[in-house]
């Protein structure tokens, strides 16, 4: 019995020790474990632990405003409520909750397949990160969404910046809209070093498209800890270790040289149903004013546009989204004839009284080239020829002199290329020549082309930017600058960044007995009985200008009045002008697309707005004069002088 008991114990702490080798050696084990979790890749799970749990926000920076040259804001930012999702704690994202958002938001299936695809984007790029589902929500939008919270893990409504575009349609085109960043445009522009995400917003055309990079600002960044559905968690953000959260910086402001006040007049007075108006500083190329008509609203283009509203847009036959004082090019009909006149003076072959009769037509080969007056303007010469639109004189001109030396001309005041004006797509018209003829034409050229162009017809195209150029250079003496939209550059606090003065591209050699001739000429139009815009002088201020019809169908045996044709094919009424003649300051072109003849149609709305420009010259100087109760500098008004003369 007792040996039995010695087995018994000895069986005891056998089995006891092998019980305490396999403790040690779990033990051991969960030691290596915890050494290879905590020592070996600790750091690795200690970030991935975090990622978990604090969620990264971008806090969107104020886009930089647009102002014209006086400081009044023209563009600038409103409160947006937008519908962001972190993909990472949107469960059953595709499945389940974006179908129920697209309920809610009205979304059709592009939309929703959109969303889709930026979801799958974002997850495998940032899931940790908000992304853009949705702009500006209505309120009943945001009362909706906000109701059912608990339904769309992941989704959150955010207080963004949106832009706006405080006059509307007034300069649409030249400030530009904005839109959703495409991935081809992400990834190229990131890899420059720009920080943009999905759902971005871009600057489109225009103000905000060429200076995007100035306006955008720079985003900041702040940190949350989040449950696993993404919401908050109070009173634990203030344990986040790490980097601070970064303050975002305001984009730079941009400051046109336009003129608000000179802008509304121009749309106000403008008289058709499309067409141009460009007005611009004489002295500096500056542009003041410049309306397309029609236009289109950018606060719709920045916001929900819809598919439809998009189509209308595009199929209109009016083309609302050209941009037609650059982006367009018409023949300047009788308006180029001043061109004509200072390659025939230049020539030498024509004199100041060098004459032609004008019998209601001019004869070449077995065609007659008419003259707008049937029964003829008699015996002209240069400055009665301009003054009386006489086409008869011209067409004297071009047989004589053939087509190179007018077209040497007009390349020299601009015409045929693009100005440069840089902020806005601009094509370059057309001046042709003889070899232009010979590239383009079956048969080459002949002297006919001639003609046709001498009068501004025939493949003469311009935009109304080049032909108010080519004004403010006979205007200035032969000065060719390159147009002008901004002046200058400042900061949040006023401080001017960049500044761009006048630019003179060329100086084309006029004599000064041709450029009074032609200036002479030219105020005669307007301010002597019989010339073709008379009946739209001023009575304070000189102006000088030439009337144009442009045809655009061609002319039968019988003249037709307006009223009597389709709108389509009615002529186009061109006037061009700058004022005052003795020192001028302003160029103003005015075109109305198929709005008949220069002289009733344009030319009332290019002088109503040299008016008004000399109205708001004298008004700003009294103002200037009264003593200011408060000189304190704010973002809204002009903190220095505009580049250039107004």
């Amino acid at each position: 019995m007792t040996l039995g008991q010695d087995s018994a114990g000895r069986n005891l702490k056998t089995r006891l020790g092998y019980l305490g080798l396999a403790m040690t050696a779990g033990l051991f084990v969960l030691a290596l474990q915890l050494y290879r979790l905590q020592i070996t890749r600790g750091e690795e799970y200690a970030a991935k632990s975090v990622d978990n749990f604090v969620k990264r926000i971008r806090v969107p920076a104020d886009r930089g405003m647009i102002q014209d040259r006086h400081g009044e804001i023209l563009v600038d930012n409103r409160p947006s409520f937008d519908v962001f999702v972190t993909p990472q704690f949107c469960q059953s994202c595709s499945d389940e909750v974006l179908p129920r958002l697209s309920i809610w938001l009205g979304w059709d299936a592009f939309q929703l397949q959109h969303a889709r695809d930026q979801v799958k984007a974002a997850k495998a790029s940032a899931p940790f990160q908000p992304t853009l589902l949705r702009i500006d929500l209505s309120r009943d939008e945001l009362d909706v969404v906000n109701a059912h919270r608990m339904e769309v893990p992941g989704v959150e409504v955010m207080q963004v910046p949106h832009r706006n575009y405080r006059k509307g349609t007034m300069l649409a085109h030249l400030l530009g809209y904005m839109n959703e960043i495409t991935q081809e445009e992400l990834e190229r522009l990131n890899a420059t070093g720009a920080n943009y995400a999905l759902g971005d917003y871009i600057g489109r055309r225009g103000v905000e498209r060429y200076f995007e990079a100035k306006l955008r600002g720079v985003d900041g960044v702040r940190k949350e800890v989040v449950n696993a559905r993404g919401e908050p968690i109070p009173g634990l953000s203030d344990l986040i270790v790490g980097d601070e959260a970064v303050q975002p910086e305001p984009g730079e402001n941009v400051m046109l040289s336009i003129d608000a006040r000179l802008q509304e007049e121009a749309e106000r007075v403008f008289p058709g149903q499309a067409g141009a108006v460009v007005a611009l500083d004489a002295k500096s190329g500056f542009v003041l004013a410049m309306v397309s008509r029609p236009s289109y609203d950018p606060n719709l283009l920045t916001g929900r546009v819809s598919a439809a509203q998009m189509a209308a847009l595009i199929k209109d036959p009016l083309q609302p989204l050209v941009f037609r004082p650059v982006a367009q090019h018409y023949s300047p009909g009788s308006t180029f004839k001043p061109v004509t006149a200072l390659a025939a003076l230049k020539s030498g072959v024509f004199g100041p009284h060098t004459i032609a009769t004008c019998n209601g037509g001019y004869r070449l080969g077995s065609r007659t080239w008419r003259c707008h007056k049937d029964s003829g303007h008699g015996v002209v010469e240069a400055r009665t020829a301009l003054q009386y639109s006489c086409d008869t004189y011209f067409y004297k001109v071009a047989d004589t002199l053939g087509l190179d030396p007018i077209a040497e001309m007009g390349s020299a005041l601009g015409l045929g290329a693009p100005t440069g004006i840089g902020v806005v797509a601009e094509v370059p018209g057309i001046m042709p020549d003889s070899e232009y003829h010979n590239r383009k034409s079956p048969g080459g050229y002949t002297k006919g082309m001639a003609l046709n162009s001498a009068i501004g017809q025939g493949d003469d195209n311009v935009t109304p930017l080049q032909l108010a150029m080519v004004y403010a250079s006979i205007a200035n003496g032969g000065v060719v600058y390159q147009p002008q939209l901004v002046t200058r550059i400042e900061a949040v606090d006023g401080k001017v960044l960049e500044e761009f003065p006048p630019k003179v591209v060329r100086t084309v050699n006029i004599d000064p007995e041709h450029h009074k001739l032609v200036m002479d000429a030219l105020s005669a139009v307007v301010n002597e009985a019989g010339g073709t815009a008379y009946r739209s002088r001023l009575k304070e201020i000189k102006v000088a200008g030439k009337t144009g019809t442009a045809q655009v169908a061609r002319l039968g045996s019988v003249r037709l009045k307006k009223e009597q044709m389709d709108y389509w094919e009615r002529d186009h009424a061109w006037f061009a002008s700058f004022a005052p003649v003795e020192d001028p300051q302003i160029a103003v072109v005015v075109l109305s697309e198929h709005g008949g003849h220069g002289g009733t149609e344009a030319a009332p709305a290019a002088t109503a707005i040299i008016q008004k420009y000399f109205d708001l010259k004298k008004a700003d100087s009294a103002s200037a004069q009264v003593p200011a109760l408060d000189t304190t500098p704010t973002r809204a008004v002009a903190r220095s002088a505009p580049v250039g003369t107004h």
